[in-house]
């Protein structure tokens, strides 16, 4: 009897061991199927939002590259601006073709993502590799996961008619008039009602006249003070960064950074503005009289860029209050000085913060704290300077996700812009298929 009850015994161990054996196997292969993410097909990869791509970034493995169909424009919507060649002459297919960026546009540098995304997508293989890329341009839209519209919104608007009531401002409308009309005849626009496009209109004021008709778009702009809610919003629109106009310090490698930054806190710019930015006025009387505070109104142009470089680099924080709209070039010009942001907005959106945490190297201050007499300079005084060092590490460390390049390097700005485009795809395809069977649109509000 004993015997038999040991007889058992085992073959209920050996059963539990199969089952167990069993259990692991199959796990394991399901396991090895679902983060098998780069033999999914492009279109399956579109739906990584922050999470799944974070998941994926954390294996070691890069998503492919977000297939954009790029709509070939006249000239007149983009390198004529900077080139003046006529509508006759085909765009550029290659990056033989492409006029550089002109050292002599100054300050309307700034705006100039609407160059930089386009550029990317003109990229030669012998240019640079996929894999070095977030974005391959398509010429078949029905292959394509985003299409891309690349009229230079921005450089329209500082080119024609700037002041508002000039006579050229009739250019601008003219291009965006013309620009809709081409999209409403495409198929791709008309299957979206687009919604999967995607519209550079970084300057506040590009795309003024008919920006109310891309309200469903996926919008690229620097940030949401001139826009209402409809408009554009968060949850589908890409937030980037300006062009950063002053020379990236390249040889920040002082034996001490702490102590050859002699100043506190540097500010040089316009302290005359509209809307939100009134604060810079109320910060010069705040902030006046402080002999390790250079706070200076100054207009950008050329000696002035390179007064704002040197006061940039030997300062250990740089401050950034609210422009004419809530952002300015100002900070990312501190991010590549590596001079330590204060930013001084209560209504401030920041780029690639699915990415990055902005606390890790900067400061914020609401309007009422910093107008508050000798709050925000003991605040910034009472940083150590182990904690200072902290910070500027931290800024070189991400100071490449701000620069422009062509082609595009891994990280930098452009493909960085074209990971956020990607986050937003699942959001556009959600209302693109609703709005195929709704009967009643956005019913819930």
């Amino acid at each position: 009897m004993a015997s038999l009850t040991r007889t058992v015994a085992s073959l209920a161990v050996l059963l539990v061991l199969l089952i167990s054996f069993t259990v692991y196997i199959s796990t394991a292969d399901l396991g090895s199927r679902r983060f098998s993410l780069p033999s999914l097909p492009l279109h399956s990869s579109v739906l990584c939002g922050p999470a799944p791509c974070a998941a994926t970034a954390a294996l070691g493995r890069r998503m492919p590259p977000l297939r954009v169909y790029m709509y070939d424009l006249p000239r007149r919507f983009n390198f004529a601006m900077m080139d003046h060649r006529p509508d006759t002459d085909p765009p550029p297919a290659t990056g033989k073709d492409i006029p550089p960026w002109p050292p002599s546009a100054g300050i309307k540098k700034q705006h100039s993502v609407e160059y930089w995304m386009t550029v990317s997508l003109l990229v030669g293989e012998e240019e640079a590799s996929v894999e070095e890329r977030e974005a391959v341009r398509v010429r078949d839209g029905e292959v394509a996961d985003v299409f891309f519209v690349p009229f230079f919104s921005s450089l329209s608007f500082n080119s024609h008619g700037r002041n508002m009531t000039d006579p050229d401002t009739e250019i601008d409308r003219k291009l965006q008039v013309d620009l809709l009309d081409i999209l409403r005849k495409s198929d791709y626009w008309q299957r979206s009602a687009g919604r999967d496009h995607v519209f550079p209109m970084q300057h506040p004021n590009a795309f003024r006249f008919l920006r109310d008709q891309l309200n469903a778009s996926i919008l690229v702009v620097a940030d949401f003070g001139r826009y209402p809610k409809s408009l554009s919003n968060l949850n589908k629109d890409v937030v980037a960064p300006y062009v950063h106009v002053v020379q990236s310090f390249m040889d920040d490698d002082s034996s001490d950074p702490f102590e050859s930054r002699p100043t506190l806190l540097f500010f040089r710019g316009r302290t005359v503005r509209k809307d939100e930015g009134v604060v810079r006025q109320r910060l010069a009387k705040v902030l006046a009289g402080l002999d390790d505070v250079h706070y200076e109104d100054s207009f950008a142009t050329g000696e002035g860029i390179k007064a704002s470089t040197l006061g940039m680099r030997s300062s250990k924080f740089c401050l950034h209050p609210a422009g004419d709209t809530p952002s300015s070039c100002r900070l990312f010009d501190a991010i590549v000085s590596h001079c330590v942001p204060v930013i001084i907005s209560d209504h401030i959106e920041l780029p690639f913060e699915t990415e990055l945490d902005y606390t890790e190297f900067s400061f914020f201050f609401s309007v009422n704290e910093a107008l508050q007499p000798g709050y925000l300079v003991s605040q910034l005084r009472a940083v150590s300077k182990d904690r200072w060092l902290e910070l500027w590490k931290k800024l070189k460390a991400v100071s490449h996700h701000y620069e422009f390049h062509y082609p595009p390097k891994r990280d930098d700005a452009v493909n960085m812009l074209w990971r956020q485009v990607r986050q937003k795809l699942p959001t556009a395809k959600l209302a693109e298929h609703r709005s195929r069977r709704l009967k009643i649109p956005d019913w819930w509000k």
